[in-house]
C-alpha cells in the first residue's frame, strides 16, 4: 500500500464489519459508545502495522465522529452516524490553510458568504488527508470577518467531495504514503444550509474539544510506529551475527535496545495517562499535549535507533524500518507542531503567552 499509495478499502471494511468505526459513536446512533482510551488501544494496534491503516480509523473516529458529535444537530447526528459507524461514508477535515499551518485562525482566507438557503464557498486548503476517498469535507471557513477576535466568525460545514467547484490536487508524502493527503480548491461551491455544522460564526470554539483527542491519537499514533520499530531491532539484534556473535551481544547495540524500549514505554505510560483523565471528562489539555510532544519526539528517536541496529541493511525498502522512521517523522509538525505545544504548555503553567 505504501509503494502504490494504495487507500486500504479492504482494511476500512473490516474495520467497520468488527465495530472499530462505531468505538466513538454513541449507541443511539448506532455506535459502541466508546471513549478515547477504546479509540487509543485500536490506533496503537493498527499503527503498529502502519501508519497509514491507525490514520484511517483516526480520521473516522476523530476527526469524523467527534467533530459531528460536538456541533451536528440532532437530525445531522441521525442521518450520518450510523452510515459512519457502517462504513458506508467517510470523512475528511479541510482545515489548514496554505498559508498557516499552526496559524489557522490568522490566516484564514477560505470563506463561505450566507445567501440565505445556501452558502457560497471559496477558497483553498492544504493538507486534507484522504479527501479522495471521503464522502464528504468537513470545512472549516470563515462566515463573518468584522470581529473583535480571530476565533469570532467562524463556521464549520459538511461539503459534499463531489459537489460543482470542488478540485483536489494530490501532495507527493514522503510518509502516511497510503492514507493520500490532497490540496483542495474551492470555487462558488454551493453549500446548502442544512448542511452547516453547528451555530454560524462560532465553529472555531464548537470543535477545540476534539483538540485533547487529535493530540492524544497522534500520540499513539507514534506509539505503535515506534513499539513496531523497537520489536524489529530487537528481533534483528538477535539474528544477526557478526565477529561470530548475534549483534544483540554487543554492549552498544544492547544500550540502544535497552534505551529504544525505556522510552517506547514512557510514550505509552503518557499517552494513556492522557487518555485516561479525558476519558473520565477531566481536564488535561496539558498532559494531551505532553503525550503529543514525548510521543513524537521520543518516537522519533527509538525509529532512528532501529534504523541504526539495522545498519546497511536499514536503507532498504525490503525492511519496514525504513517505513516507520518516514512515517513517525511527520508527527514532530503535524498535526500541530513540537514547537507550538511548547508554547502551549508555557503558556499553561502560566508564562507569557508568546506568539
Amino acid at each position: 500500500m505504501d509503494e502504490k499509495e494504495e487507500f486500504p478499502h479492504k482494511i476500512w471494511k473490516a474495520l467497520a464489519e468488527g465495530g472499530f468505526l462505531g468505538i466513538p459513536i454513541a449507541e443511539a446512533y448506532g455506535g459502541a459508545g466508546g471513549d478515547v482510551l477504546d479509540m487509543t488501544i485500536v490506533v496503537e494496534e493498527l499503527a503498529r502495522r502502519s501508519g497509514s491503516i491507525g490514520l484511517t480509523f483516526f480520521m473516522s473516529s476523530c476527526f469524523g465522529a467527534k467533530t459531528l458529535q460536538l456541533c451536528a444537530s440532532e437530525e445531522q447526528k441521525r442521518k450520518y452516524l450510523p452510515l459512519l459507524a457502517q462504513g458506508k461514508i467517510m470523512f475528511s477535515l479541510s482545515l489548514t490553510e496554505p498559508d498557516g499551518g499552526t496559524d489557522v485562525l490568522g490566516a484564514m482566507k477560505t470563506n463561505a458568504v450566507d445567501h440565505g438557503d445556501h452558502f457560497l464557498l471559496n477558497g483553498q486548503k492544504v493538507w486534507t488527508t484522504s479527501a479522495n476517498v471521503a464522502d464528504f469535507l468537513i470545512v472549516v471557513a470563515r462566515t463573518n470577518d468584522k470581529v473583535a477576535k480571530k476565533a469570532d466568525g467562524i463556521s464549520v460545514f459538511l461539503v459534499d467531495k463531489n459537489a460543482p467547484g470542488v478540485r483536489l490536487r494530490k501532495l507527493d508524502k514522503l510518509g502516511i504514503r497510503a492514507t493520500q493527503s490532497f490540496e483542495v480548491f474551492y470555487d462558488n461551491v454551493k453549500v446548502p444550509r442544512e448542511n452547516l455544522l453547528g451555530e454560524k460564526d462560532k465553529g472555531f470554539y464548537q470543535i477545540l474539544g476534539m483538540l485533547n483527542n487529535e493530540r492524544i491519537l497522534t500520540a499513539a499514533l507514534c506509539l505503535g510506529e515506534a513499539q513496531a520499530a523497537f520489536d524489529d531491532a530487537l528481533q534483528y539484534a538477535k539474528e544477526r551475527k557478526a565477529f561470530g556473535r548475534p549483534i544483540g551481544q554487543f554492549q552498544a547495540i544492547q544500550h540502544k535496545i535497552a534505551w529504544m524500549r525505556t522510552k517506547v514505554e514512557l510514550i505509552r505510560l503518557m499517552t494513556y495517562k492522557a487518555a485516561w483523565l479525558q476519558s473520565l471528562g477531566r481536564d488535561c489539555a496539558i498532559e494531551a499535549n505532553m503525550a503529543k510532544l514525548v510521543a513524537a519526539d521520543f518516537g522519533g528517536e527509538v525509529t532512528d535507533g532501529g534504523m541504526q541496529v539495522l545498519g546497511g541493511y536499514c536503507y532498504s525498502r525490503e525492511y519496514d524500518m525504513q517505513r516507520y522512521w518516514r512515517d513517525i517523522r511527520l508527527h514532530k509538525v503535524g498535526p500541530v507542531s513540537d514547537e507550538m505545544i511548547l508554547n502551549f504548555i508555557g503558556e499553561r503553567l502560566g508564562l507569557p503567552k508568546s506568539y
